[in-house]
């Protein structure tokens, strides 16, 4: 059994998928207390779901997109099971931890994305980042960094240039401010980063399941 927040069916709203219909997977619980998180109600509480009824909720929508998110879904063992259930029915899942546990046990099929969080020090919880998990990704897999000022801005590059990816790199502005600014920063410095804000952010602003 798997303690769930919610489920979903909404646009994928961060990263190279963006825009995209997909499923939504909330797991609750984790493990770390990000200054500025936006799911602070997915530390705790939940209901319990089979894997196998997730699943058939998957199949329900016409979409191929599933994402896993939450909290830090890797702190639940049996997510293992939902995600190579869902690739075993050709979804592409997309996995979204915040780089905190060692990744090594997540699938590695090519319909398998991870989207790793790197926390910047404006998250207060840079010590937990285990960035030996980069050396694990794949190109087909994405980094990304919330930057909130020019610290996270100076720390974040500094990863990048450290830990050589050949997947995409995301640079999204905490909250959606300073967007504009820290998009002609990248320009100007020439970084080899991709800037978004949170889609859905942008659509609804804070509402829950969406």
């Amino acid at each position: 059994m798997l303690t769930v927040i919610e489920t979903f069916y909404s646009i994928e709203g961060e990263g190279p998928f963006i825009g995209i219909p997909t499923f939504f997977i909330r797991l609750s619980g984790c493990n770390l207390r990000c200054s500025w998180c936006d799911t602070k109600y997915s530390y705790s509480g939940g209901e319990k779901r089979t894997v196998d009824s997730l699943l058939e909720e998957a199949i329900t929508y016409k979409t191929k997109f599933v994402c896993i998110t939450g909290g830090e879904p890797l702190l639940q063992k049996e997510v293992y099971l939902l995600m190579y259930k869902l690739l075993d029915k050709e979804f592409k899942v997309i996995l979204e931890t915040s780089g905190s546990i060692p990744i090594e046990d997540v699938p590695t099929d090519d319909n398998m994305i991870i989207s790793m969080d790197i926390k910047t020090p404006s998250s207060d919880m840079v010590e937990h980042n285990i960035y030996q998990n980069i050396e694990l990704l794949a190109a087909k897999d994405y980094l990304k960094f919330v930057i909130a000022d020019d610290k996270d801005y100076a720390f974040s590059k500094s990863v990048v240039e450290k830990y050589p990816f050949d997947g995409e790199v995301i640079f999204q502005p905490e909250g959606g401010k300073n967007l504009k600014e820290l998009t002609e920063k990248v320009l100007k410095e020439r970084l080899n980063v991709r800037v978004l804000p949170q889609l859905h952010k942008l659509i609804w602003g804070d509402r829950r399941g969406v």
